[in-house]
């Protein structure tokens, strides 16, 4: 039965990052429940895949279906990532997200974390360089009693989907923690993501 079951959750976690890769879905959990319907997997003693699980099923799918295109779609998010930072520097922007581990497929945005006194600020700017926009909000764990809601900016830049999640200036010393494996969520600052840059040449080697 644990091998069974073992092996029901690799099935979904491939399901769930083809899913995700494919179709452009950035919930985890609505991966892994379509998953396993798509699966047909119906049994509530199937225990669904972590996370983490998921996300390494998403690295082996790249490296076997999209190497020669993944340092293509790398290069493209990192130099739109450094056009955004540049863009809202006033706001001291930090690149979060899978594609610091480089990560990147066809349905790939970038969410920025934004630094302001208030969320019209943000709105405000957007405004007043032409930028439509919608907004939504986000909820993020700081700790596991304390979760925060917080805004989040959505446009598109050329193709690209872009967020910009806004945190209260003072809280720039606090980082919410990772929906893949419950840490402090990884920032890049523009020299990290510079760099990220640098290195897409050396993944084709």
């Amino acid at each position: 039965m644990l091998k069974k079951n073992r092996q029901m959750r690799e099935y979904i976690a491939k399901e769930a990052a083809r899913l995700m890769i494919e179709h452009g879905i950035k919930s985890y959990y609505q991966a892994k429940c379509k998953a396993a319907a798509t699966l047909g997997i119906t049994n509530t003693h199937t225990q669904l895949p972590t996370n983490q699980e998921i996300e390494q099923a998403i690295i082996t799918h790249l490296r076997l279906f999209k190497s020669e295109s993944l340092p293509t779609a790398l290069e493209k998010l990192y130099q739109t990532a450094l056009k955004a930072m540049h863009l809202f520097y006033r706001f001291n922007p930090y690149l979060v997200g899978s594609i610091l581990n480089g990560l990147a497929f066809e349905h790939s945005g970038l969410n920025l974390h934004l630094f302001a006194d208030t969320e019209e600020e943000i709105a405000l700017f957007l405004t007043e360089i032409g930028i439509p926009f919608q907004l939504k909000s986000q909820q993020l764990s700081f700790s596991s009693k304390k979760i925060q809601t917080l805004p989040v900016f959505c446009f598109i830049a050329g193709d690209t989907p872009v967020e910009l999640t806004v945190f209260p200036t003072a809280s720039d010393r606090y980082t919410p923690l990772s929906p893949v494996d419950g840490k402090p969520m990884q920032r890049a600052g523009h020299k990290e993501v510079q760099t990220l840059l640098e290195a897409v040449p050396s993944l084709t080697s």
